[in-house]
């Protein structure tokens, strides 16, 4: 239902017959719709503050969940198709996207802590700015080209078969993961060490 749709404006006073014209109409009639408009704009941030869904629709043209700024701890989004999803500071502990297809999709300021799966992932181009990896899985994740800037951390994340082919990363975070780093990518090819540069 529409309500602001619904809300029922009150009209502005009708002049009385043989009454003398106001002083100022004109400035009476545009403080009266001032009005008006006021009453309608609070009923709207009301409907915001009670249905946080309404002020927040995350989802790309292929994800219609709300899931920007969501607790989304431990959900399923296995093998689905998310291209350009926006998962901006969600929290997504424990959550599976195994398998998922998440091209350009957002991680920015999000929390993938708690072995968070993203095994065998299409993440090429995400943004995971600021995200918090720590103990994620990314074994055989697809990370080319992803954004990781800021304070982005991969402490304990798995990466075996993992391909950071253009990650931009910081010295510390590539020194960190060629410590870590094993294996070949399922789906590239490409030696996990050899994506990050290691020596």
């Amino acid at each position: 239902m529409d309500i602001l749709g619904a809300l029922k404006l009150a009209p502005s006073p009708p002049a009385l017959a043989g009454a003398a014209p106001p002083a100022t109409p004109a400035r009476s009639s545009v403080h009266f719709h001032l009005a008006n408009a006021g009453a309608a704009a609070l009923v709207a941030a009301s409907l915001l503050v009670a249905d946080p869904s309404l002020a927040f629709i995350g989802g790309g043209p292929y994800g219609k969940q709300v899931t920007r700024g969501q607790d989304l701890t431990g959900k399923d989004f296995s093998g689905q198709t998310l291209v350009k999803q926006d998962f901006k500071t969600s929290i997504l502990r424990q959550a599976n996207f195994k398998g998922a297809n998440l091209l350009g999709a957002s991680f920015f300021d999000a929390d993938l802590t708690s072995s968070a799966d993203l095994s065998e992932a299409d993440l090429r181009g995400a943004d995971f700015s600021l995200a918090n990896l720590s103990k994620a899985n990314l074994t055989n994740a697809n990370l080319e080209g992803a954004l990781v800037t800021g304070n982005t951390s991969f402490k304990g994340a798995n990466i075996t078969g993992a391909d950071f082919t253009d990650v931009p990363l910081r010295d510390d975070q590539r020194e960190y993961l060629c410590k870590i780093a094993d294996g070949l990518n399922s789906t590239t090819g490409n030696a996990t060490k050899e994506t990050l540069f290691c020596s």
